[in-house]
């Protein structure tokens, strides 16, 4: 299954749509045809014929790439080796190379959502025609397809969903099981937006697999989607500690007058329960005191015999989530003036209707880790889904999709085409206007990348699914009411594909937030979490926040501690042990990638930190990691600042047959350890379009906007302040189901 565009090679990138609309999209790009001889005949070029090899930086690492040469043409170019994410930066090389070829150069239009990618293949291009002697450079670097604008096309549809990513594939799907017929649009080159190049978790408690107060000593639970029975997942140190803070959180309404005379630190939970809670959420803290209770009448008596809290079963309750949102959203703006949390009635419905998440994805074929509820950056909690693939075979290769492509993407999509032979993926096309006829949103104006015209009409209604804005920074900038200027810059990079530009809200408008471990060199999202891991400012060696902090709360942290790094601020050290397994799509290779990870021993950090520009005197940091892993193993305080939950030690240890740390085999000087060099980028944006709880588009006065919806992260006032890691995956499928849903009743 994929998009056809009548004739035209779909490999070459002039892609439109799926057979649903062959005829007219035919009809409508019948004109950018056969246009580009011209352009390959205009430059006469030599080269010294021969095969030329060049190595450029892609967005996860060297892109290499092989280029044929005859002496007046580019005979073949094969990309021998690259790292680049599936179906996000692969797409830029099925479009790109056979224009290469067709134009005999390098000129040709770049891919929307594959920029790093665009960039190192053209680059690597490039230098080959330099070493393969180019005669004629200037008109090499220029060479490429001319694309004309077809005739105007028009569409009619049930429903049109604007952007491609999680949201939109969950309302597309949502709303072909439904019944009706469904057009996607997307502006770049393939499905996936950014939650193909985000960590790919998503936080939802799994009841099999934690504590049950109907069987408190079971060590076992039964997944009824399945019939297969796991074993329950164990607490980890910390968890039991954070738990009773809760316990204790002061039941009195929020006292945000405290807040004017003293400092608010977001992250301090502790300080924070002090001090009251929102109205809305006090019946949840309330719910959530008694759900803790039972587990502390059954937990502590153990704890109090000796038995390591590793070695109890873990609690997680939809309450805990919901209150854990809350607080870890909740933030004073920057000028003092207002308070920012999420609605609970939001928060609450993407949690709770979460629960049903992973079935529905498993009935359209998604799989799944049934097993585990790991953790991740900024979670505050252990209830992450890991994504396995699927056991779909979207592209007719004989082998399933796998990944997140395949688990959020191959799922939804199987769905979308299997309904109705109509329904269709439109992409390399964006969306301009909505069309409101009567007060009502009936439809869009869209542009495809050659200029041509669309018009689809939408008899029950629009879905915009468009994501966020953090790649647009002049918005993130002019929309920031929390972040301080002085860390908050134009210089700021960003994790987001370059299509999160906020077209979705401006459309929207027209009719009625920071990632702590990003890439230093490209703000490129690191991956991982910080319960494994040892932070530290490189120049005094010394720990500085609880790496299992809010990411917020890190983000500060890091542009307070870390130094510069061309222009870069907040770049900081991260340790952890070669052998952990980072929660992440992808592992680190073997060996040193310059400039963002090396594998080293203690004994080898004063060359590495000479290199890296690190001024802090290595025996600190060593000592700094010894103190650290002994509070790990329950021998100490933790150094410089506390710590609520760590998994694991940096240095090398082996564990009692009841769980605990063996502290006499603790080994540091001969463990290989990974270093990481990373700082903030923006990651995720807050704020955004205002819907209700069916995700109708409100006006201002807080009115229903007829036939328009929205869902994922074009949409706020879910979040508050702050996002967990997580959040954002089960809330843009969930936001996005719900959407087509409340479309369909809508027109019954």
């Amino acid at each position: 299954m994929g998009r056809t565009d009548g004739d035209i090679d779909a490999v070459a990138g002039a892609t439109m749509t799926r057979d649903g609309i062959k005829e007219a999209v035919e009809n409508a790009l019948a004109a950018a045809r056969g246009e580009s001889a011209d352009a390959a005949e205009a430059a006469e070029l030599a080269f010294t014929a021969g095969e030329y090899t060049a190595t450029t930086e892609g967005y996860n690492g060297p892109v290499t790439v092989k280029v044929t040469y005859s002496d007046t043409a580019i005979e073949a170019i094969e990309v021998v080796e690259s790292a680049e994410t599936g179906h996000v930066g692969t797409v830029a090389y099925d479009i790109m190379i056979p224009e290469m070829l067709e134009a005999n150069g390098a000129g040709v239009d770049g891919v929307s959502g594959a920029t790093f990618t665009t960039r190192a293949l053209r680059n690597a291009v490039l230098d080959t025609a330099e070493q393969a002697a180019c005669t004629n450079m200037d008109a090499f670097k220029a060479a490429k397809v001319e694309h004309a604008a077809g005739d105007p096309v028009e569409l009619e549809y049930d429903v049109v969903v604007v952007g491609a990513g999680g949201a939109g594939m969950a309302a597309a799907a949502q709303a072909a099981q439904d019944g009706n017929t469904v057009l996607v649009i997307e502006k770049n080159a393939e499905v996936g937006g950014n939650t193909l190049v985000s960590g790919g978790q998503y936080q939802s408690v799994m009841p099999y697999l934690v504590w049950d107060p109907a069987d408190p000593d079971a060590t076992t639970g039964v997944y009824e989607y399945d019939g297969q029975t796991y074993d329950k997942v164990k607490s980890v140190q910390g968890c039991i500690d954070e738990l009773k803070m809760i316990l204790n959180w002061s039941e009195e309404p929020f006292d945000a007058d405290y807040y004017v005379e003293n400092e608010f630190v977001a992250g301090d939970a502790a300080e924070l329960s002090k001090h009251g809670v929102h109205e809305e959420y006090l019946p949840v803290l309330q719910a959530l005191k008694a759900e803790i209770q039972e587990y502390l009448d059954w937990a502590q008596p153990q704890l109090d015999a000796g038995v390591p809290e590793g070695q109890l079963t873990l609690f997680s309750t939809l309450n805990l989530h919901i209150f854990q949102t809350y607080y870890g959203g909740l933030r004073q703006s920057a000028d003092k003036t207002q308070w920012i949390y999420g609605d609970v009635d939001l928060v609450s419905q993407f949690i709770n209707d979460g629960q049903g998440l992973k079935e529905w994805l498993e009935d359209q074929g998604a799989t799944f880790h049934e097993d585990s509820q790991q953790t991740l950056i900024g979670a505050l909690w252990y209830r992450e889904n890991e994504f396995i693939g699927s056991t779909i075979d979207l592209d007719g290769d004989g082998e399933n999709e796998m990944g997140r492509w395949g688990s959020y993407f191959a799922a939804p999509m199987s769905t979308l085409y299997a309904a109705n032979e109509k329904n269709d993926i439109m992409i390399r096309t964006t969306v301009t206007d909505l069309i409101v006829e009567d007060g009502r949103v009936t439809g869009v104006k869209a542009e495809h990348y050659d200029g041509t015209p669309i018009t689809v009409k939408a008899g029950k209604g629009v879905i915009l699914t468009t994501g966020g804005y953090a790649a647009n920074i002049d918005m993130v900038l002019e929309n920031n009411v929390y972040w301080s200027t002085e860390y908050l810059s134009k210089a700021t990079k960003t994790t987001n594909r370059s299509s999160m530009q906020g077209n979705g809200i401006a459309m929207a408008e027209a009719v009625g937030a920071l990632m702590p471990i990003s890439w230093v060199d490209n703000g490129n999202l690191a991956f991982g979490g910080g319960n494994y891991a040892c932070w530290i400012n490189p120049t005094t060696g010394h720990r500085f926040v609880d790496e299992g902090s809010e990411r917020d709360v890190l983000s500060l942290a890091e542009f307070k501690n870390g130094m510069e790094v061309n222009g870069t601020k907040g770049v900081f050290l991260e340790f952890y042990n070669k052998e952990q397994m980072m929660p992440a799509p992808m592992q680190l290779a073997e060996g040193d990638y310059p400039g963002r990870y090396y594998r080293r021993t203690i004994a080898e950090l004063p060359e590495l930190f000479e290199e890296l520009g690190v001024t802090a005197d290595p025996e600190v940091v060593i000592q700094t990691i010894r103190d650290y892993d002994a509070a790990v193993m329950g021998q100490g305080e933790y150094p410089d600042c506390g710590k609520a939950i760590a998994s694991r030690t940096v240095g090398n240890v082996e564990k009692n047959e009841d769980g605990s740390y063996n502290v006499e085999s603790y080994d540091l000087d001969n463990a290989l350890l990974t270093i990481r060099l990373m700082a903030p980028s923006t990651h995720h944006t807050m704020g955004g379009i205002v819907v209700d709880t069916d995700r109708h588009v409100l006006t201002a006065d807080g009115e229903i906007i007829p036939g328009l919806y929205a869902a994922g992260e074009v949409t706020g006032g879910i979040h508050g302040g702050n996002r967990l890691g997580g959040n954002a995956i089960v809330e843009i499928f969930v936001s996005g189901r719900t959407a087509a849903k409340a479309l369909t009743a809508d027109n019954q």
